[in-house]
């Protein structure tokens, strides 16, 4: 089995930062691609960031020059600054996982994290 676990959410104020960190554990022959989705309130879930194995990666339009995603082994982190109440919402780590025994990539969700921003 694969498991995502996910870390780092929590209250903070407007302008402040904070740090997701998501670690892929089980049966596991390559990551392909990690990731973070967000899902407010009665909203769709959204893609903020993702990085491919090697380096590229990309952002939401609303998140650039704010938010920073890296990734090493099997651990994916998301450094969130100058935060905006916008950015309140369950953050979701995603990862495509090739698992052994299988030849093909599978998408695997974390439990979520909540990031609330707020004075």
């Amino acid at each position: 089995q694969v498991q995502l676990v996910e870390s780092g959410g929590g209250l903070v104020q407007p302008g402040g930062s904070l740090r997701l960190s998501c670690a892929a554990s089980g049966s596991i022959v390559r990551i392909n691609a990690m990731g973070w989705y967000r899902q407010a309130l009665g909203e769709r879930r959204e893609l903020v960031a993702t990085i491919i194995s090697g380096g590229p990666t990309e952002y939401a339009d609303s998140v650039k020059g704010r938010f920073t995603i890296s990734g090493a082994e099997n651990t994916v982190i998301l450094q969130m600054n100058n935060l905006k109440p916008e950015d309140t919402a369950v953050y979701y780590c995603n990862a495509a996982i090739r698992r052994y025994g299988t030849t093909n990539y599978r998408t695997y969700w974390g439990q979520g994290t909540q990031v609330t921003v707020s004075s």
